[in-house]
């Protein structure tokens, strides 16, 4: 490794050590889900939050938000959200020179680098589906004009996994637009005792901003340069292709899977083996990094049928099996 590389290694560490600690300053523990969601940041996509009420979903989002030098907006969706209340809407204007009058582009929220799309399931598709354009292409067209979004663009979407009156399943199109789904767990005894004393008192933690929008760019940039060998691509390839039934699917895929997953799973793999790779300090993803990474990349994308949930099946027991049961060339 040459110095100068060496040098910029140590430099992003840094960062990232920087923004660890500042989140870690307003949230207690969740390091595994604080590592999906820099994951998902320096890959370059959008992560859905699912977990019950009260384990700090928001909090974290919020968190992250702060110790980014970037824009930051919270939407709460609700049933009566319309597409114009996230994208914007035009608005008549007038030229007190002239009398003119002409129609100005109003901006909505979701024009930021970070947006909070707080319980995204509980509005109808139409204003869900008014994301996908900005989730996928990074930019919102109305009336004929495509508006640009800002770089970084990333959104942080929340949804509760209970109370399911009231709600609206994400479609399948748009689950895949997240690059992962992570779960939110409750804490354990000792991180749960160490929230109830330190949200409980008079003294309230304050969040630095350690990095802006270039060294988050510059950080993804970086994601994209790391090294994956060619077996690993090859086994994630056979991943892929063995969630989806068919005759040479294993037998439990062909049991329990109604749709298997796409290649954009596969390109998400990659990505965040990468991008995990970096968070620990190396220059070329592992088999570790993929294993790690497939269960938040994977479980939103595959669609398990209806003796699967009758046999009371779950889509992270699949996965893992397939991980053990595809063969990986030896290194």
């Amino acid at each position: 490794m040459s110095a100068l590389l060496e040098t910029q290694l140590a430099k992003e560490q840094e960062q990232i050590a920087a923004l660890r600690a500042a989140i870690g300053r307003a949230v207690v523990g969740q390091a595994e889900v604080v590592e999906q969601l820099l994951v998902g940041l320096f890959a370059g996509g959008h992560c859905l939050l699912e977990g019950v009420p009260g384990l700090g979903k928001t909090l974290l989002v919020r968190a992250l938000g702060q110790a980014l030098h970037l824009s930051f907006r919270r939407v709460q969706f609700t049933p009566d959200l319309m597409p114009s209340d996230l994208i914007g809407t035009e608005i008549l204007e007038e030229d007190h020179g002239t009398g003119k009058r002409y129609f100005q582009f109003q901006q909505g929220p979701v024009f930021t680098h970070l947006l909070l799309a707080d319980e995204l399931n509980r509005t109808p598709p139409k204003t869900q589906s008014a994301l996908l354009e900005a989730m996928q292409e990074g930019t919102v067209s109305y009336a004929g004009t495509t508006h640009e979004l800002p770089r970084p663009f990333f959104v942080l979407a929340t949804q509760n996994p209970i109370e399911q009156a009231g709600t609206y399943p994400l479609p399948e199109a748009q689950l895949d637009r997240f690059l992962l789904n992570i779960m939110v767990d409750y804490p354990s005894a000792e991180e749960e005792l160490q929230i109830i004393t330190a949200t409980t008192g008079t003294q309230r933690q304050q969040v630095p901003q350690v990095l802006d929008a270039e060294a988050v760019l510059a950080l993804q940039a970086r994601v994209r340069e790391l090294h994956i060998s060619e077996h690993l691509l090859r086994w994630i390839a056979r991943l892929l292709r063995a969630t989806r039934p068919g005759p040479d699917a294993p037998q439990a895929v062909r049991d329990y899977v109604q749709w298997g997953v796409g290649p954009r799973a596969g390109q998400a793999l990659v990505l965040c083996a990468k991008a995990r790779a970096l968070l620990h300090g190396r220059l070329a993803a592992t088999r570790t990094d993929i294993e790690a990474i497939a269960l938040p990349v994977m479980r939103h994308r595959l669609l398990l049928n209806y003796r699967a949930e009758a046999e009371g099946k779950r889509v992270t027991d699949l996965i893992a099996a397939l991980l053990q049961a595809v063969p990986c060339d030896a290194e």
